[in-house]
């Protein structure tokens, strides 16, 4: 008995998805580190700080998006709400309000998108990615209207430019805030899916939703409250955005939406929904932000990149479909 308890308990499948994103990131450092022209500079401390400095935008995505996933669910309208709130952020700004001001309401602004997207998901019942395509061309055309067609650029010396700046920029210490930020977020995002009702019911919606609804759990609320949550945190990565840019451009985080989804995929979640981790969109995001930088000095284009990508994703989809 205790044999067949040890052996139902011990589950391959699932030690391979936990471990996935971690070799996945030994594999993308040791391919880049084979070219001698490449590896003295990829292990510096300035190019690494570069990795991670561009891996905040994506990871803060990836943690709402991760939310959305294993619920069954799926936000196309990522990029457009980075960029519309990079904008407004920078319109605040220019207005005279204060930092503190123009982050809480950039953030807020984010979350109302993700309460719209909720809202019309679960109240009309209809497919996520449907609504999230049509916002995402709203927001984009917002973004351009509240610009009027042109960059938004952030006053000289706001603190709020601090928070993706490069300090010591040949070394590692000190990291911007805006990394602590996103590190912190993510083991609060984390603790939330683990070891809150909210977090287990986020995984039950997602497994099986009509179980859910026969278990009490209420679907359409529940919903709401994680596209809200997500659209918070999307607006917080416009914040981040606006930042690292020092000023709000409506054409930017073109495709970002993809470059999050394949972050919290490469980190193990299923589009299916019902399983994920924080830590494996986290480690995927930061594969994301390696594969580019690597294949920047490399001197890739970037369709040679979209490509590389493209194909990697798509074996990882095949190998999974194989063992599953």
């Amino acid at each position: 008995m205790n044999q067949s308890a040890a052996t139902k308990s011990f589950n391959p499948l699932r030690l391979i998805n936990v471990l996935g994103p971690f070799i996945g990131l030994i594999v993308v450092l040791g391919l880049f580190s084979l070219d001698s022209e490449v590896r003295p500079y990829l292990y510096t401390g300035g190019n690494l700080k570069i990795i991670l400095i561009q891996t905040v935008i994506v990871a803060i995505g990836a943690l709402g998006m991760t939310m959305i996933i294993v619920s069954g669910g799926i936000d196309l309208s990522v990029g457009s709400v980075v960029a519309f709130t990079s904008v407004f952020g920078a319109t605040l700004l220019v207005k005279g309000h204060s930092s503190t001001v123009t982050v809480a309401l950039t953030v807020l602004a984010g979350g109302l998108i993700g309460l719209i997207n909720g809202l019309v998901i679960a109240g009309f019942r209809m497919t996520p990615f449907i609504v999230t395509l049509g916002m995402m061309g709203v927001v984009r055309g917002s973004a351009k209207w509240l610009a009027g067609n042109q960059t938004v650029n952030s006053p000289p010396g706001s603190p709020l430019n601090q928070l993706m700046e490069r300090v010591s920029p040949t070394q590692l210490l000190p990291l911007p805030p805006g990394v602590w930020i996103a590190i912190a977020l993510a083991i609060i995002v984390s603790v939330v899916m683990r070891q809150t009702v909210f977090g287990r019911y986020i995984f039950a919606i997602g497994s099986n939703e009509a179980t859910a609804r026969l278990c009490g759990i209420r679907v359409p609320l529940h919903k709401v409250l994680i596209y809200s949550l997500a659209g918070l945190l999307f607006g917080l990565a416009g914040v981040m955005q606006l930042s690292r840019l020092t000023q709000g451009d409506p054409t930017v985080a073109v495709g970002l939406e993809l470059d999050i989804i394949a972050a919290v995929v490469i980190g193990g979640a299923s589009l299916n929904g019902g399983t994920g981790s924080i830590l494996g969109s986290m480690i995927g995001a930061l594969i994301m932000a390696v594969l580019r930088n690597g294949s920047n000095q490399m001197g890739w284009q970037n369709f040679t990149q979209e490509i590389i990508i493209a194909v990697g994703l798509d074996l990882l989809r095949q190998s999974r479909t194989k063992t599953s």
